[in-house]
């Protein structure tokens, strides 16, 4: 049986796609929104309300997909609205219209993600989801540092001009959603859960497993302190502090080497990511998503400290095998320890209480900055991921944790 089959290659390279178009835009979203009167503390609120909205709307539509027992018409309403945010971002500056758009951008992806990650599952066994799901977010990456890319080879050129790469990144968004059509699917059993209100999904608690009930309670802790990477992106400006650097002869200013140094996060990202599932696979879960968190504790405290260029980029890169160990080995979890039927309410369930926790986060990295500088946001949580390590070890000798 071939582990990436032709459903698991169409969803991956519109997954790519789809990321050249978002990720031509998140490096310089700091900078725009700074540039249009946006503070620190601002931003952290924006990021996470946006991914709040996200969150919650992962939920309902992941009940909902359940409910159907289909996964594709929601995978097309989520990149169409996403898709459509990107050109709206340019339009006008005004602060509410902002959250507008972003808000609309986040809510495509919590239509998606459930149902999508539902259909990835449905084309795997227990022993091979990790590596689907790593294939996935290697594809997915490959996009997240092209996009970058196409920005800084854009930006090097046109400095500043941030509004034109919001139009720019509109096509890329097309083509994915175009080759969403080529996709097929077969009606899934129907939820066991039974039809309610919005936040139904949250019953789903009830009926999941003992094994689901002890991992998710630490994986939330760490998301609650797992805030935006765009303060990671804040801080690299700030070291730069408007320096550019020579190489070979050609001078390259603070925008070009933050995106520059996010591209190579993206790179060892994408080509961790599978390696990372065949580990994940063979040794287990909860292994190699602890040893992520201890990646993530150290690249956090690194920054706390970081003055150089050199470390920047350093500590760039070893965030990508933090990335490649976590997400996609996450998600193969969470859907191991559910049933078919009910895949997309559970992935619904956990990025839901995630997001909530991220909105939080984003809200306590913004407020920790502004009040006690950026060393200090960032050791809090390296040492709040310690604890989350500390306590899947624990509770691993409770329960029997893949």
């Amino acid at each position: 049986m071939r582990i990436i089959n032709r459903t698991i290659f169409i969803l991956s390279m519109v997954s790519l796609l789809a990321d050249i178009a978002s990720e031509m835009l998140y490096p310089v979203i700091p900078a725009y929104l700074q540039e249009i009167g946006f503070s620190v503390f601002m931003i952290g609120v924006l990021e996470g309300l946006v991914n709040f909205t996200a969150g919650f709307s992962k939920g309902y539509f992941g009940k909902k997909s359940d409910e159907r027992g289909l996964r594709l018409p929601f995978v097309k309403l989520g990149y169409l609205l996403s898709n459509l945010s990107k050109p709206m971002m340019a339009i006008f500056t005004f602060p509410a219209w902002i959250f507008l758009v972003r808000t609309l951008d986040r809510l495509g992806k919590g239509v998606r993600t459930a149902a999508r990650d539902a259909l990835l599952s449905q084309q795997a066994t227990p022993q091979t989801k990790a590596r689907v799901f790593g294939f996935h977010r290697s594809m997915d990456t490959v996009g997240a540092a092209i996009g970058p890319v196409i920005a800084l080879v854009f930006l090097f050129q046109y400095p500043g001009h941030y509004k034109t790469l919001f139009y720019l990144a509109f096509f890329p968004g097309i083509i994915a959603i175009l080759l969403i059509f080529l996709l097929r699917e077969k009606k899934q059993p129907v939820s066991t859960l039974e039809k309610g209100n919005f936040f139904s999904y949250f019953n789903y608690w009830k009926i999941a497993s003992p094994e689901f009930k002890a991992i998710v309670p630490g994986l939330l802790v760490f998301a609650l302190f797992n805030s935006s990477d765009i303060f990671l992106l804040l801080v690299t400006k700030q070291v730069l502090n408007g320096r550019s650097v020579n190489f070979f002869g050609t001078s390259f200013n603070s925008d070009t080497i933050t995106i520059a140094a996010y591209i190579l996060y993206n790179l060892i990202y994408a080509a961790a990511s599978y390696p990372m599932g065949v580990l994940a696979d063979r040794l287990g879960y909860r292994k190699v998503i602890i040893f992520g968190f201890l990646i993530f504790a150290g690249v956090y405290a690194g920054f706390a400290f970081v003055d150089s260029i050199s470390l920047i980029f350093l500590l760039f890169g070893i965030y990508g095998l933090y990335a490649a160990a976590t997400e996609g080995v996450i998600k193969a979890w969470i859907t191991n320890l559910s049933q078919d039927s009910d895949t997309a309410t559970a992935v619904g369930f956990y990025t839901s209480c995630e997001s909530i926790c991220t909105l939080f986060a984003s809200v306590i990295a913004g407020a920790i900055w502004t009040n006690s500088g950026a060393a200090v946001t960032f050791l809090s949580t390296a040492g709040i991921t310690v604890l989350v390590c500390l306590y899947l070890i624990f509770r691993s000798k409770k329960k029997k944790l893949a």
